[in-house]
Formats: C-alpha cells, structure tokens, sequence
C-alpha cells in the first residue's frame, strides 16, 4: 500500500482503535508514518521498541503488598495512564518470543499485568518481512490474528511530496527525480552493508548540510546509501551547475532552456523548492509563463508538484492558458 492511502487508512483505523500491524522493508519509514499521523491528530506518541526489551519491562516488577498480603505488578512509567494517543510497538517480531507473548495480552486485552491502556489510545505495531534478513521471530497465529494488516511500499511520487514538505535538499529530490531506482535499493540477497532507503536518504540531507570537506562526501555519502548510488548522486550534483537561472525565472519568466533530461530534472526540483519557501502570486504566474515552452512532461512535472504542495492557481489567468496547451496530458 502506497504512503498515501497508508495514512489515511491507519487514521481511520487507529480512531476506531483497530490494532493495526505495519509491514514494510528497513527503512522506508514505518515508525515516520505512524507519529506522522499522531501529530496530525493533535494526539500523544510513544515508541516502543519491543526488540530491545525484556517481558518484565512491559509486565512490570512483582513487589509485595502488605496491605493485601499479596504480590501486585508494579507497571512501567514509560506506559500511558491518561489522555488519547498512539502506542507504536516497533520491532514487534523482533522481540523474543516471551516478549510478544507480553505484549499479546496488552493487545489482545488492553491490559497487561496491574496495567489497563487508557480508552484514548490505540495500538500500532510494526516490523519487516520475514525475508529481509533481519533478527525476526514467526509472530504467533493467535497474535498475528489480533492485527489487521497493512504492506507498506515505496512510492516515488509519495516520497517526493513528503521531501519537499520536508525541506531537504532539493539536489537530492532532484536525483531521485531522475533516478528513482535509486530511492530504495535494498536486495535481501545482497550481502551490502549500506544500501539506499528513504531513511537513509534523510541522513545524507544531513551530511550535506554538514561541515564535511568535500574530499571525505564520497565515502561518507556511500556509508548513507551504498558506493554505487553515491558515485551517481556525485555526479548528478555536477549538474546544477548546468542549470538556468532559476531566480530570474521566478522574477521575470523568462530564462534559458535545456534538452539534457538530467538538467531538466534538477530544473525542475528548484524551481518548485525555491518558490515554496517564497511564495507569492507573481512569481507563480512566472513560473506558469516559462513552462509553456518547457519540455511537456517538465512542465507537468512542475505543476503536480506545485498543486501537491498545496499551491492553488485556479486565480491564475496564465493557469488557464496552461491547462489549455497541456490538458491533453492531465487526462
């Protein structure tokens, strides 16, 4: 299931308070999605990574009580105890087997131990394939019974809207723009230590906007996402060197065109990531003016991505002539 539909489809369900198993490859941004979702509602997240925790930390501590002569379970604080939120078991089956047994109860029955999770709250759990090589344990029938669940994937359209919101470096959604293979190259055969994914794509936006001496980028760039990848992210950044100039195309509407595709793609990435963080309606009817001669499906480009920013331009009398020249391409 795309991102996209992935959102709305957990919003729903976590409102109904549907326990809810999330599938997905490493990487791809299962634990991002979900307190994505919680901030959007306006509502508390916890993360929980049940691989890294022993069935007491969930259970709690048994201690004598000499009031009632008898043994009573002390719960963990890192649980909820009031107000609406999402509980995210991460690494679910990940965690031992005696692990995931302490967490079926607090699923099955909401409750574990003296524990009982607040009717605010409902419950999200997550963890790869059994076929990615990772530290997995075959989730119990009765447990995997209690989820409904959901395959997440790597959606390219979907990953760029969320870079863009995201602010990260325009070279790099301009690269993945022209190479989207490259977004996601994970293989479960391979035996490669670092391989491309949207999480670690999020670690090079860092190490660009870092210190580093460009003599030591390569290396660092291929610990982030594979040798590889950033060899062509390298040379792909040589490119914008190549580019028109994007100020006086959102000042003027008028600039220089390209026929080389890698130029086109970075174009593209800059005239949009430019104008979100200086929006103003002249400069949208600029942009609008130069892509009427720009290469179609660039300029297509340019507007759906405009729109999936929330830019409107039904207010915009150079839109309707764009929509005129280019409608055969939106049908």
């Amino acid at each position: 299931m795309r991102a996209k539909n992935l959102i709305k489809t957990l919003d729903s369900l976590t409102t109904q308070k549907v326990p809810t198993f999330l599938w997905g490859a490493p990487g791809v941004g299962k634990s991002s999605i979900v307190k994505q979702i919680a901030k959007t509602k306006g509502v508390e997240f916890i993360d929980l990574r049940l691989a890294l925790m022993d069935p007491t930390d969930l259970k709690g501590i048994p201690f004598y009580d000499k009031d009632s002569h008898s043994a009573l379970w002390a719960p963990p604080a890192f649980l909820p105890r009031s107000g609406d939120g999402i509980l995210f078991l991460d690494e679910l089956n990940s965690a031992a087997p005696s692990v995931q047994a302490s967490a079926y109860q607090l699923i099955l029955d909401r409750k574990v131990g003296e524990y009982e999770l607040p009717s605010g709250w409902s419950i999200v759990a997550a963890g790869n394939r059994e076929g990615d090589r990772g530290v997995t344990y075959k989730m119990p029938l009765p447990l995997a019974n209690r989820f409904v669940h959901l395959d997440m994937e790597v959606n390219v359209d979907d990953w760029r809207e969320w870079a863009y919101k995201k602010e990260l470096d325009e070279r790099i959604i301009s690269y993945i723009s022209f190479k989207n293979e490259h977004l996601f190259t994970f293989d479960a055969k391979s035996d490669a230590k670092t391989f491309a994914t949207p999480r670690s794509w999020e670690y090079v936006d860092s190490i660009l906007k870092s210190a580093l001496d460009a003599d030591v980028m390569l290396d660092v760039i291929s610990g982030a996402v594979g040798k590889e990848v950033a060899v062509g992210f390298l040379s792909f950044i040589k490119v914008m060197q190549r580019l028109p100039d994007i100020d006086a195309i959102l000042e003027s509407g008028e600039g220089e065109y390209s026929n080389e595709v890698d130029v086109l793609y970075a174009l593209s990435t800059g005239v949009v990531s430019k104008y979100l963080k200086d929006r103003d309606n002249k400069k949208l009817d600029n942009i609008l003016s130069y892509t009427l001669k720009l290469k179609s499906e660039f300029a297509v480009m340019i507007i759906q991505d405009l729109q999936r920013n929330g830019i409107d331009m039904m207010h915009s009398k150079v839109f309707k002539e764009w929509v005129e020249k280019f409608a055969y391409l939106l049908e």
